[in-house]
């Protein structure tokens, strides 16, 4: 293909470029490090734009940039210090790198054929289990599993045989088959109610009206610290806990991420009011069965904030 000025490039590559950045964010968790994989990828396709023949499609071709940068930032990012020193997990090894995705970024997500309902491909469990496969068996999931591509185009964007391929399917179907969370629909009406209670109660430092809300099993997990806290008097200790430290009350803006309910939350601290974190919940009929929380500022930008 010829040169293309640099207007005549964005605009051949504009309609991939949110579900490219969706992609991005599958393969490595973070929206911040999705925003640069993507601009690598867009600034590689356009200086390798004069040698692209067009033996697979334009799309083909900057997935196979994407994924292949997403793979690079994924070393790059396993050399990466924890922030903290952290308590003994209760079931998870690792810390989790992850952040929200606003569903005002999403595009669409699943091919006809998904695996995967086009629900389930966006919700947190679903990115969350994701993360705990190895990279390559990762990349090989969604880009076959999610996004409808053969397995030997995959093998071709990884660099690998169509055997290889199946294999690294084979054995990330396993392990996501054998860790899936279904959470059953509660619909849009039940979704705001719950969150509009939880906001709330959050607002209020209530932390009973929060436990009215929980289911018996309920979950609650902040990524990358790799502890959780399971049923109503655990999460109910803890929320009491950070009660305690937080340097003042919390006000709340309901949102949307992963397809799911969520809080933007900031505090009122002394010196001012500060971005607090995003707290994305799991509803099902039976009330709030996980909440996900994300503390820090690093994605409220995304979110409009």
């Amino acid at each position: 293909m010829s040169v293309l000025s640099e207007s005549a490039f964005a605009e051949l590559v504009e309609p991939y470029r949110r579900e490219l950045h969706l992609h991005c964010y599958r393969i490595v968790g973070s929206l911040t490090e999705a925003d640069d994989v993507v601009q690598e990828t867009l600034l590689a396709a356009w200086r390798g734009l004069p040698g692209f023949e067009g033996r697979a499609s334009l799309r083909t071709w900057l997935y196979r940039i994407a994924t292949n940068r997403g793979l690079n930032a994924l070393r790059r990012l396993a050399r990466r210090p924890r922030e903290a020193e952290l308590p003994e997990p209760t079931r998870l090894a690792e810390p989790l790198w992850l952040h929200p995705y606003p569903d005002a970024m999403l595009d669409a997500v699943t091919a006809p054929d998904s695996r995967y309902e086009e629900r389930e491909a966006v919700g947190l469990a679903f990115t969350t289990l994701l993360q705990r496969l190895p990279a390559r068996q990762r990349a090989a999931v969604v880009l076959v599993d999610v996004l409808g591509f053969r397995a030997g185009e995959a093998a071709a964007m990884l660099e690998a045989t169509p055997i290889a391929v199946k294999g690294m399917l084979r054995r990330a179907r396993a392990t996501l088959d054998a860790h899936r969370e279904s959470v059953p629909e509660a619909g849009d009406a039940r979704e705001r109610e719950v969150a509009a209670l939880f906001a709330r109660a959050m607002e209020d430092g209530d932390t009973p009206a929060i436990v009215s809300l929980l289911t018996d099993d309920a979950w609650l997990t902040m990524p990358p610290m790799p502890h959780e806290y399971q049923g109503p008097a655990a999460i109910a200790a803890f929320l009491e806990s950070r009660a305690r430290v937080r340097p003042g009350p919390l006000t709340t803006a309901y949102t949307r991420a992963n397809g799911q309910p969520a809080l933007v939350a900031h505090v009122h601290a002394p010196e001012g009011v500060r971005p607090y974190g995003v707290l994305v919940l799991a509803v099902s009929p039976a009330g709030l069965e996980r909440v996900t929380g994300f503390i820090g500022p690093a994605v409220f930008g995304h979110f409009g904030f």
